[in-house]
């Protein structure tokens, strides 16, 4: 055998060297040496179950899960040397242990592809990465409960349309990205079922030959399920799909956040002021106080969902079954992990050494806010919302046209329009007892905020127990 054949996986048939420049190309290396403990993994449960299907010795596996072990510790002390001719992870893996154990290495492969063991790869590496982002966004959720605690007296105009609509309390708003997130860890459990299931012993496309017994092998990696179809298993990347869908649509989510922490930061609203440890300067204006941190997350949501956008193209233009086309998952599944992982971690501390202007946010509360408790006074007085709505709107135009406050409208102004109007119309100007009327579970009374952090304590508490279990395997994604 030439030692040609020895540094490529595929050699055998080929009687000319790879091109240099296609070989730059073709090779993943750089990109996948990522998954060398996943990698690792799964070859020491393959050579496992090949043992029992009797291909290997028992002898022969403790020799290969020794070389392995020293694999695993190089590539953790940066020790392993990756050599040109390694093509990928695999490939590179399989070199190493030739090198350290001889010819019982080459038995490693029997019935087992590329094609198979990358899926089995990257399934692995996406588990243990959906785990450490549901721990992380956990902790992005119990910041915001905090904040809200601690914030709850604070009274700010809420917003549709970017005008001011009725006032609410800051918490309320806080919590209502709380949700947000508490329905991406859901959605993200759901993308986990589906990522759970085991490929390897597909082969590269009509299966395996060699007998080999898949649930052990399932359950021995800690998958919950096994592909039934080959052709599907090495094929399917829709999980990597959904994961970049989830991921465009989580940093959508964080990226509205941002786009309202960095409006009430502005000075024509001062209702936020970040710490210096999350803002910028400027080079050429001494007083600025830039938003940088924020306006990285915004921009990172459209970068995440041209990586979606790009990968889901890729998707539709290829013929069934592995095609080298797939490779591409990598890139984009890695630099959506860490995108996350990082603005979710940093975004938690920004949070909380976030400053609110109580008194900002009080004296932008105006009375033309409380347009619509007029009409619900007049609602409570026994008049249709119609037509409650219709005279309210008449005090508000009465009030613009002569440049008053709508709670300076005279009583006997408001009687011209009704006289359903009485006296005790004047304790609707009172931005307190407004919020304190939503008191259903939803609104923003200090009642329904309570019941709104005491909910997503509850849903927290029984979260972060299912994550106990997969705290260890969190430890070893790099």
């Amino acid at each position: 055998m030439s030692a040609r054949d020895c540094q490529k996986l595929w050699g055998g048939r080929f009687t000319k060297e790879i091109d240099p420049d296609f070989h730059d190309l073709n090779a993943s290396i750089k990109i996948d040496k990522r998954l060398y403990a996943e990698d690792i993994e799964g070859s020491i449960a393959y050579a496992t179950t090949l043992c029992r299907a009797g291909f290997l010795t028992e002898e022969e596996v403790q020799l290969i899960e020794n070389g392995f072990k020293k694999i695993l510790a190089e590539w953790r002390d940066n020790l392993f040397v990756i050599i040109h001719q390694d093509e990928d992870i695999h490939s590179a893996n399989e070199r190493r242990l030739s090198e350290l154990i001889g010819d019982v290495a080459k038995k490693l492969h029997t019935g087992r592809s590329r094609n198979d063991q990358t899926i089995t790869d990257t399934r692995l590496y996406l588990r243990k990465s959906i785990d450490k982002l549901r721990l992380r966004i956990n902790n992005f959720i119990e910041t915001l409960i905090n904040r809200a605690e601690k914030d709850n007296d604070v009274i700010m105009p809420g917003y549709t349309h970017m005008q001011r609509a009725q006032p609410i309390r800051w918490s309320h708003w806080l919590l209502s990205y709380a949700w947000y997130a508490k329905a991406d860890v859901e959605r993200l459990q759901e993308i986990r079922k589906r990522v759970n299931v085991l490929p390897l012993g597909s082969g590269a496309i009509a299966g395996n030959p060699f007998e080999i017994d898949r649930q052990f092998l399932a359950t021995y990696l800690g998958f919950e399920d096994i592909s039934c179809n080959s052709m599907y298993a090495v094929s399917d990347r829709d999980f990597v799909a959904e994961f970049l869908f989830w991921s465009s649509l989580t940093t959508i989510h964080l990226s509205r956040l941002a786009e309202d922490l960095i409006i009430y930061n502005t000075s024509e609203f001062g209702f936020v002021e970040f710490s210096d440890d999350f803002s910028t300067g400027s080079s050429l204006m001494p007083q600025k106080r830039n938003p940088d941190l924020m306006e990285i997350i915004r921009g990172k949501s459209g970068t995440l969902l041209g990586k979606c956008m790009g990968f889901m193209t890729t998707l539709k233009g290829i013929p069934s079954t592995y095609n080298k086309d797939l490779q591409e998952d990598k890139e984009a599944l890695f630099s959506a992990f860490d995108t996350l992982d990082n603005i979710f971690f940093i975004m938690e501390k920004a949070l909380g050494s976030l400053t609110i202007n109580k008194k900002k946010c009080s004296d932008a509360l105006t009375t033309d806010m409380l347009a619509t408790d007029l009409a619900y006074y007049l609602v409570r007085k026994g008049l249709p919302f119609r037509e409650a709505h219709h005279l309210a709107g008449k005090v508000v135009t009465f009030a613009e046209s002569k440049g008053l406050s709508l709670c300076d409208v005279p009583l006997e102004k408001l009687q011209e329009i009704s006289q359903i109007f009485k006296k005790d119309v004047e304790y609707i100007w009172d931005f307190k007892r407004s919020v304190e009327q939503y008191n259903v579970i939803g609104g923003t009374s200090t009642f329904a905020l309570c019941h709104q952090i005491n909910s997503l304590r509850h849903w927290l508490r029984e979260s972060n127990v299912q994550s106990l279990v997969v705290e260890e395997s969190c430890e070893s994604v790099d």
